[in-house]
C-alpha cells in the first residue's frame, strides 16, 4: 500500500534544486523526490537485531562515560564549596566559638 509524505519547511533553495534535477532527468518533481527516495532505501543496509543491539551498547558506553564526567564535575563544585564553606570559619577567629571572648 502507498503511503503518502508530506515535508514540511523546504528551504527553497532544495526546492529549486530538486526542481532542476527533476527537469535534467525528464520527470516532476514528485517522480524525481521518489527516485532518490527509492534509491537511499536500496542502499541502506539491511539491520538485523545484532546490528541494533550492537549500536545501543556503544551508545550505553558513551552515555556512562558522560555521565561519569558529570557526577565528577558535581562532586568536584561540592568538594569547592565545602572548601569555601570551611575557609569562612577558618579564616576569621572572631567567629570561632571555642575562643573565649575578652570583656
Amino acid at each position: 500500500m502507498a503511503t503518502t509524505l508530506t515535508i514540511k519547511n523546504v528551504p527553497d533553495e532544495v526546492v529549486r534544486a530538486l526542481r532542476m534535477r527533476a527537469a535534467y532527468n525528464q520527470r516532476t518533481l514528485q517522480e524525481e523526490v521518489l527516485f532518490i527516495l527509492k534509491q537511499v532505501a536500496k542502499e541502506q543496509p539491511e539491520v538485523s537485531l545484532d546490528t541494533l543491539l550492537a549500536r545501543a551498547e556503544q551508545h550505553k558506553v558513551a552515555l556512562e562515560e558522560a555521565a561519569s564526567k558529570v557526577r565528577a564535575a558535581q562532586e568536584a563544585e561540592k568538594e569547592k564549596a565545602a572548601r569555601r564553606f570551611e575557609s569562612l570559619f577558618s579564616d576569621s577567629p572572631q567567629n570561632s566559638p571555642s575562643e573565649p571572648k575578652d570583656a
